[in-house]
């Protein structure tokens, strides 16, 4: 027989290398990076219903998860020249435009 999830249950794990705190509610799950408070929050019914896989797969396809940054896409106005010009600022400590 089974025992009913009542409370959370807290489970330590390694991936890639890296430790990892799952929490296991009744609620769904949560994976976060151990010592971090945000992470990856996933609820059973989106588990069930197959919302999580929608998600997960938008999630990939804008940027590589919650925990890192995506890619610096350039703005619409920005050209080559702008972006040089900006780069040659920084780099001189110059802050007039």
């Amino acid at each position: 027989m089974t025992t009913k999830l009542n409370a959370p249950l807290k489970r330590e794990l390694t991936i890639g290398g890296k430790p990892y705190t799952l929490t296991t509610s009744p609620e769904g799950l949560n994976l976060v990076p151990k010592g971090r408070r945000k992470g990856y929050r996933l609820s059973w019914d989106a588990l069930v219903s197959g919302d999580a896989a929608l998600a997960t797969a938008l999630a990939a396809s804008v940027q590589n998860g919650p925990l890192g940054p995506g890619p610096r896409i350039p703005r619409a106005s920005d050209s080559a020249g702008e972006r040089g010009a900006r780069t040659a600022r920084r780099r001189h400590g110059s802050a007039s435009h």
